[in-house]
């Protein structure tokens, strides 16, 4: 693990040798760091780092493995995981990718930071994102410009795009992220890896923003991965104010189980109109003849939604940034202070119709599973990564509009309504461009069915093995 290629493994894999003692926490790291030395100047994906703080982490880990049973240690021991800059860690600063926010270290951790940390993750740096996170790429005036790892010419993706540039380009064997529009899915299809937007209510957090439309996860290499840290990070939690039903077992277990013959509706068009790129539909059509050669049987589908669907969700949306407290606003970008200005400018009646608005189209689209079909499956964007910097310069410049730029639309029009309906929904890389760029599809599952979809999706990678591509050097 000393060669730094040799952080592009798996978290599993590299806790099991950890645990075997074929490998050191602190060799572990040290490969770590210095893949992000050796790369972080051109993906820019790592913004803050507590190496010191790690590296003790790290050697107290293998001290603990050399003294303990392999069997008592926690899932993850010794694992370096980064944290997205949007989730409070205590003790470290936070800023949100913005130039407004305070520098004062946080008095406490978001929920899922400490779930991460009890099943054995060492803690490591922070990542890039948006400020405040509702655009679709990982570039902000503080940081800068996280770039793709496949062609850095082009985005990661985002808001959780440093997150996933990380991941790509080795610097971490897996990173943490969330999901509020398709902040997990989008930066997963971009740079060639999994992400699993969970159910609303299946991850505790202390506030359920975005009407608990945002939720937390990880991107990974693959889909063990995805479903072992769901189990550590998974609720139900008493004090949160509604739950997802526990599953009926552990979600790695789902792995290899048989999931039967299913019926898979086959979305290659976007709600609203939205042209879909030739690659990604190439993606789905692919994805699609590899379920049907699985046994699944496979049809199209639409889905309707309403007009005012994307005014209601942009009300939500803008109201989130009242989750962010003690910022300068003055300072923050100029989308930022038009978005807050639409926000204020929402009474609570129309806030509240707003909500009822998703909650309607949510009872129009989600009877669709069980009825209609089992799964759904469509492309994760409709449009390949767009250029490094062009997504944050035509926020800046669409600004006084108090809508997002075009781009946002059409890199999140299909997943953001998954967040509203709060299905559970994974991008896959399934496809390489012919410019050699990954391009995901989404599966879709029905309510809280977690368990279903890591079973297809698991399904899928078995018959197209992703794990192993790499970015070029």
């Amino acid at each position: 693990m000393a060669d730094p290629a040799g952080t592009f493994t798996t978290a599993r894999a590299a806790a099991a040798a950890i645990r075997s003692k074929e490998l050191h926490p602190v060799e572990l790291l040290d490969a770590c760091l210095a893949r992000v030395d050796a790369c972080n100047g051109r993906i820019n994906a790592v913004i803050w780092r507590n190496d010191d703080e790690a590296r003790s982490a790290a050697k107290a880990a293998g001290e603990a493995v050399a003294q303990r049973d392999p069997d008592d240690l926690p899932p993850f021991f010794g694992v370096p995981i980064p944290i997205k800059d949007l989730t409070p860690v205590a003790g470290w600063p936070v800023t949100y990718g913005s130039w407004g926010a305070r520098d004062e270290v946080s008095a406490q951790s978001e929920l899922v930071v400490d779930a991460l940390q009890r099943s054995g993750f060492i803690l490591c740096g922070r990542t890039n994102t948006p400020e405040f996170g509702p655009i679709t790429v990982a570039e902000n005036d503080r940081y800068g410009i996280s770039r793709n790892p496949w062609d850095t010419e082009r985005t990661p993706g985002g808001s959780s795009g440093g997150a996933a540039a990380s991941v790509a380009a080795g610097m971490f064997p897996i990173a943490h992220a969330n999901d509020g529009g398709g902040s997990i899915r989008i930066p997963a299809s971009c740079c060639g890896l999994v992400g699993l937007k969970v159910s609303r209510g299946r991850v505790p957090r202390l506030v359920n923003s975005w009407e608990g439309g945002t939720v937390e996860g990880v991107v990974t290499r693959d889909v063990a991965d995805t479903a072992a840290v769901l189990d550590v990070i998974c609720g139900p939690e008493q004090l949160q104010w509604y739950n997802a039903p526990a599953p009926a077992r552990p979600f790695l277990d789902e792995l290899g189980a048989e999931p039967g013959r299913l019926r898979v509706g086959v979305m290659e068009d976007a709600p609203l109109g939205f042209a879909v790129d030739d690659e990604c539909v190439t993606a789905v059509r692919q994805a699609a003849a590899t379920l049907e050669s699985l046994g699944h049987v496979v049809d199209k589908a639409t889905l309707e939604v309403p007009d005012e669907f994307v005014p209601a969700f942009l009300d939500i949306v803008n109201s989130g940034l009242a989750d962010f407290e003690d910022v300068d606003w003055e300072r923050t970008e100029p989308h930022i202070r038009s978005w807050l200005s639409q926000a204020k400018s929402v009474d609570s009646l129309t806030y509240v119709q707003a909500v009822h608005v998703l909650q309607g189209a949510t009872r129009q689209i989600v009877p669709r599973w069980g009825r209609d079909f089992d799964l759904l499956l469509t492309p994760t964007t409709t449009i390949l990564p767009p250029p490094a910097g062009s997504v944050l310069a035509a926020a800046h410049d669409t600004a006084d509009s108090g809508v997002p730029p075009l781009e946002v639309f059409q890199m999140a029009v299909i997943t953001a309504l998954f967040n509203a309906t709060g299905q559970p929904a994974i991008s896959l890389p399934i496809h390489v461009s012919a410019g050699g760029l990954p391009v995901g599809v989404q599966l879709v599952g029905g309510p809280f069915d977690e368990s279903g979809l890591l079973r297809v999706a698991a399904q899928l990678e078995a018959a197209s093995p992703w794990a192993q591509r790499r970015p070029p050097s």
